[in-house]
């Protein structure tokens, strides 16, 4: 059972309509919703024949992120350096979770798909990025782990109306078969925007930010936890939050993001 609501209010119009038209024959159905509400790419707003995807241009343009790469931080390799091979930022800074894993570098498409998840009040986009990252964590789902999001604060939330990273935990939890815990860990403090921020003033913010919820060796029941998010910066967010669940007697955490900023990629964040 997942603990993300999800409010009539900002369901877009094309679900609600979709919904609305659940008792109709299917064909029908979508022949209706497509004349009122036509599909279009996620980035770009190209018309479309299907929804919830990008064009064939847009799509050309993401970069996912596979083999070679460093088997504990997930950085790409330009060529193979052997297997087990780690990055030289994972060995001089040996990061609290086991592996971290992303679907995409962090590009011009992939920062479209974020923000508008992100600030634009599109949470149906989580449903297509959450399809990447499910390939992408394909090693993660076979000892079904936890999926837990990591949370924004109370007061953040309510502005934004729904935590983005819940949204793409929920949507992964509904295609692997897993179970969500957003409540596992909270966040204890409001921290400013990393936008902008140092590494050093990144790790400073959100130092001791989040705490485990207080049965939470219960509520994990000794099962991993996968940690979700969009992006993956230099990884502060990610770290402080898997400490906070080792402290709480997590034995093994991985972090899942969609997107993960590759130095001497495109894109600063």
């Amino acid at each position: 059972m997942t603990e993300t609501i999800e409010s009539e209010d900002r369901v877009p119009l094309r679900q609600r309509l979709r919904q609305a038209a659940a008792g109709v024959p299917r064909a029908v159905g979508r022949f209706v919703l497509d004349s009122l509400y036509p599909p279009v790419c996620l980035a770009c707003e190209a018309p479309l024949a299907d929804a919830d995807t990008l064009c064939a241009q847009c799509f050309g343009k993401l970069k996912p992120i596979t083999a070679p790469l460093c088997p504990r931080l997930g950085l790409p390799f330009a060529v193979s350096i052997g297997p087990g091979a780690l990055s030289a930022e994972a060995i001089a800074d040996p990061p609290p979770f086991e592996s971290a894993r992303s679907a995409v570098v962090y590009n011009e498409v992939a920062r479209t798909l974020v923000s508008r998840l992100k600030y634009g009040d599109r949470p149906e986009l989580a449903r297509y990025m959450a399809r990447l990252m499910v390939q992408a964590g394909a090693g993660f789902w076979a000892e079904k782990p936890l999926i837990v999001p990591v949370p924004l604060h109370p007061t953040r939330q309510f502005a934004r109306r729904y935590n983005q990273s819940a949204e793409l935990a929920v949507a992964i939890a509904r295609l692997t078969g897993l179970r969500v815990d957003a409540a596992l860990i909270r966040r204890t403090r409001r921290t400013r925007q990393q936008v902008g921020l140092t590494h050093d003033a990144r790790a400073r913010n959100v130092a001791g930010a989040f705490a485990a919820h207080p049965e939470a060796l219960k509520r994990h029941g000794g099962r991993g936890v996968v940690l979700v998010d969009d992006v993956y910066t230099t990884g502060a967010t990610l770290k402080a939050a898997t400490r906070a669940l080792k402290r709480a007697g997590v034995g093994r955490v991985d972090v899942l993001t969609f997107a993960r900023v590759v130095t001497g990629g495109e894109l600063p964040i």
